[in-house]
């Protein structure tokens, strides 16, 4: 019994103790990434990994965040991923046109196939010029109405699911101590 209880925290520490592996890869330091370019809804914009954020030649996955045209649920977001290959100097720099209803911040991540190398950056963005400006009341009701939801975190799961995890280790270890009590009091 006391192997098997051993066994689950072991195995509690470790799911809980698996996004540390994420802190292992090298980050892009701000200082190499710039942003330029448009960052209204349906602008282009341009953000630039400079020399040495990555490999030379590496592949570099591209993941954008952001809200988007399809709503799972109550996550009105949306990722798209591309490959993109790193100069020989470890720059990429990749282009990202924006949805024509784009609104709100959109989050860009770089990752190094190779190098592990992880660079990230932010791009809000503004209403296109001519459309409404949100909260304005129309009287024709052509306006929509804001997300009000919430998301939940990646780390707010891993914290939730280590507490499960860590509640039912404490009440199997909690059973075999009350188990051992009574079979010591019955003898």
């Amino acid at each position: 019994m006391k192997k098997l209880i051993a066994a689950v925290v072991l195995a509690g520490a470790a799911l809980i103790a698996t996004p540390a592996a994420a802190n292992a890869a090298g980050y892009v330091p701000t200082s190499n990434v710039s942003v330029t370019g448009s960052t209204v809804a349906g602008g282009t914009t341009v953000v630039n990994f400079g020399a040495g954020s990555f490999v030379g030649n590496e592949t570099v996955n591209i993941s954008v965040t952001g809200a988007g045209a399809v709503t799972l649920g109550a996550l009105p977001t949306t990722t798209v991923t591309k490959a993109y290959t790193a100069s020989a100097t470890g720059a990429v720099t990749p282009r990202i046109t924006l949805p024509a209803g784009a609104s709100g911040t959109y989050s860009l991540t770089a990752t190094g196939a190779t190098s592990g190398n992880v660079g990230t950056a932010a791009l809000t963005a503004a209403p296109a010029a001519g459309a409404a400006a949100g909260g304005a009341a129309t009287g024709a009701g052509t306006g929509s109405l804001a997300f009000t939801g919430g998301t939940i975190s990646a780390l707010a799961l891993w914290v939730g699911g280590g507490a499960v995890v860590l509640g039912g280790g404490l009440l199997v270890v909690r059973g075999s101590v009350r188990r051992q009590r009574d079979g010591q009091i019955a003898a």
